[in-house]
């Protein structure tokens, strides 16, 4: 069984498999994310506490459920640096990439900058809230507290932003890693890589927009 999986991820078609796939588990995992932090809407936020707490209950289950989650943004950002050297070495003929502009969008050509960027800013998100002391204490006041800052607000504005961009070809090309692809298919995979895109960046977004304009401490 490792053998197998050291020669596909040995294979360009393999690692583009299995970055595609854990594109796609990362998508569900913001999914469940977003989910949670909409509770900060559901009254006077203290959805979001009973919803951290639950989290906490899970006790060693989540650290082996983050631990997991590390290890899945890991092997997607590895992948993601492999494959991008791979394509650049393969590129020699500048005929080459003339021909693949057509296809080209500002999300594809972004992807290696956008996923950066947005490393950058997990590493803030977690320092922010996960590595926070007093954060588990009071989760929607930190919440508050931190997107309340125009400072802390334009970042995960801008962040929203790259997340959404990232997900615009992101999407679609986990699917075509795996091997979904069809004409017919590719059009509705177009149109809803776009749609997870908007989602998600609106969705996130939301978050900073409200805390820095219409969120006051006595509300």
């Amino acid at each position: 069984m490792l053998r197998w999986i050291g020669n596909a991820l040995n294979s360009s078609v393999g690692k583009k498999i299995v970055m595609g796939l854990t594109g796609l588990l990362l998508v569900g995992f913001l999914v469940e994310h977003l989910h949670g932090n909409l509770k900060l809407y559901e009254g006077d936020g203290t959805g979001f506490n009973e919803y951290v707490e639950f989290l906490q209950g899970f006790g060693p289950l989540l650290v082996l459920a983050e631990l997991g989650l590390v290890a899945l943004f890991l092997c997607h950002i590895f992948l993601a640096l492999r494959l991008t050297l791979e394509n650049r070495q393969a590129r020699k003929h500048r005929y080459a990439v003339r021909n693949n502009r057509g296809k080209e969008s500002f999300g594809s050509v972004s992807m290696f900058a956008t996923g950066a960027l947005i490393l950058g800013y997990l590493i803030k998100h977690l320092i922010d809230y996960r590595f926070a002391d007093g954060f588990f204490d009071d989760p929607k006041g930190a919440v508050a507290n931190t997107l309340s800052q125009p400072g802390n607000a334009v970042i995960y504005m801008i962040a929203a932003v790259v997340l959404g961009v990232h997900l615009s070809h992101g999407f679609r090309s986990a699917f075509q890693s795996i091997g979904a692809s069809h004409p017919k298919l590719d059009a509705i995979l177009d149109k809803a890589g776009i749609a997870v895109a908007v989602f998600f960046a609106v969705g996130f977004g939301s978050f900073p927009v409200y805390y820095l304009f219409f969120w006051s401490p006595s509300s």
